[in-house]
């Protein structure tokens, strides 16, 4: 009897041994065990269990076990128990997410228990929810730099279109452009300029005298395919009839008294290059057939010749002769003015574009006051009013006389009206050299300027005398043809101002 009781309570003693050492080995462990009884009561909790829930455990840790223990067993009745052990599932007990793992356990006095091998997962979980925000982030990211970077594309092209917009507006520009003024005419005179120059068609510049036209002739010369080519200025009005053919076109061996040798002329000279014809209205009917040929054809005959001369020569020819006018009177050929008007160039007179005489008014005054060493360095607002007062009839020629003039009289650094002296409109001859007051310029002006406004007056005289005939002026004043356009082209006077007052008187 005392052997049988000795030996139960040996049995109990390594019962409660071997319970101690187990419990130890399970607090030791670092992942959090539960055992559960079938209807979820918590048999034991291990140290790190009670840590993450405390002990006591609360109703909720309860409650979430239980459910745990509930969805256990579903599965053992589901599946194969190898399928239902060594699985771990994400759970969420009370508010902690975990992990566990779960096996049936049999405990020391038999009964059936479940143990629960679990582990907190909440930092995992957080650093995944971190990860879903970054990678969210960075879609977003993504996603508006793409969007960004549409928009830039969008913006680069709509920039594009305003580029293009404001080079339409402000002109295109070129080494060569010496023209002056930024107004509305002049940016589409560029354009168009632009836009034809780079073709071998023919192209006649029409304007006022003054205007520009040898300038607008250097601007497409200077842009066009032909730029590096040769490139010849005739003044057609400036040369006698016979000579200027015999120019143009060369003659040959005995075609007139002193021709000893054959010449080639302008167009052969030029060949393969473009030639400048200003004052192409006042040809004569004989170079207008002689011209009409080279333009049609490409060919050319010398003076005294039989033969044709091919060539390559592009024709930009300038008048300030109303052409259409002129053919209707039959001065001019029309089948000439067709082949000269494909492409027509029209320069604004400068009272149809006044927001340029400031920017015209600086850049004159620059020029000159370099030429003349002046210190002009200021032009007040009501010279500026007076000289956006006047219509010019002159254009920017007489624009520049007048400045020229202004600036070799200023006393100071400025300009003032009274250094402003106007070239008198000759469609109005109030002006007669025989009415010329010195006395009135005495003192006030120097000699040089005296002198100059005597010419013109004289000039202007002669002109109206011989209704704004050239040649007839020249001969009566006992002055060359061309020295005469000179001195017409530096006083500013329009011949066909004249010619134009005359016919309608």
């Amino acid at each position: 009897m005392l052997y049988k009781h000795l030996t139960l309570s040996k049995a109990e003693d390594e019962v409660q041994r071997l319970s101690t050492n187990w419990q130890t080995l399970l607090d030791a462990m670092p992942e959090m065990v539960f055992l559960l009884r079938d209807d979820g009561a918590v048999q034991y909790m291990n140290r790190s269990a009670r840590t993450c829930f405390g002990e006591p455990c609360p109703q909720s840790v309860h409650e979430s076990l239980k459910e745990t223990q509930k969805n256990y067993q579903k599965k053992l009745h589901t599946a194969s128990k190898s399928n239902g052990e060594g699985t771990f599932v994400e759970d969420l007990i009370a508010s902690t997410p975990v992990e566990y793992s779960a096996a049936p356990f049999v405990g020391y006095t038999g009964e059936e228990l479940i143990m629960l091998v679990m582990r907190d997962i909440t930092q995992r979980k957080n650093f995944e929810r971190e990860l879903l925000q970054f990678n969210t982030s960075i879609e977003t990211i993504l996603e508006q730099k793409i969007n960004e970077l549409q928009a830039s594309e969008e913006m680069r092209f709509r920039l594009s279109r305003q580029v293009n917009s404001l080079k339409n507006q402000l002109g295109h520009y070129h080494k060569a452009d010496k023209m002056v003024g930024r107004s509305r005419k002049m940016r589409e005179l560029r354009e168009m300029i632009h836009q034809v120059s780079s073709s071998d068609a023919t192209i006649l510049i029409t304007g006022e005298s003054g205007t520009g036209k040898e300038l607008v002739a250097n601007l497409v010369k200077a842009t066009s395919t032909r730029d590096g080519k040769p490139f010849l200025k005739i003044n057609c009005n400036a040369i006698n009839d016979s000579l200027l053919e015999a120019d143009l076109f060369g003659y040959e061996k005995g075609a007139f008294t002193g021709a000893q040798n054959r010449k080639i002329g302008k167009f052969e000279v030029v060949d393969g290059g473009t030639i400048f014809l200003d004052e192409i209205g006042d040809i004569s009917p004989r170079m207008q057939v002689a011209l009409l040929r080279v333009l049609q054809n490409g060919e050319i005959i010398r003076v005294g010749g039989t033969e044709p001369v091919r060539v390559n020569v592009r024709v930009i020819a300038a008048t300030n002769v109303d052409l259409a006018q002129a053919v209707k009177e039959k001065k001019f050929r029309l089948d000439l003015y067709y082949r000269l008007n494909i492409i027509n160039i029209d320069i604004p007179p400068l009272r149809e574009r006044k927001e340029d005489i400031v920017e015209l008014v600086s850049h004159f005054v620059n020029h000159y006051r370099q030429a003349f060493k002046k210190e002009i360095d200021f032009v007040p607002k009501s010279t500026i009013n007076r000289l956006l007062a006047h219509d010019w009839p002159g254009n920017v020629r007489e624009l520049e006389n007048l400045i020229q003039r202004a600036v070799l009289m200023a006393k100071g650094k400025m300009i003032i009206e009274t250094d402003l002296i106007f070239d008198q409109d000759p469609s109005t001859p109030s002006q007669r050299a025989d009415s010329f007051d010195v006395d009135e310029k005495l003192g006030a002006h120097a000699l040089k300027s005296i002198v100059a406004d005597f010419e013109a007056a004289i000039i202007q005289r002669a002109l109206h005398k011989y209704h704004g005939n050239v040649s007839t002026a020249a001969n009566q004043l006992k002055i060359g043809k061309t020295a005469l356009y000179d001195k017409i082209k530096q006083h500013g006077i329009s011949a066909k101002s004249i010619k134009q007052s005359k016919r309608s008187n």
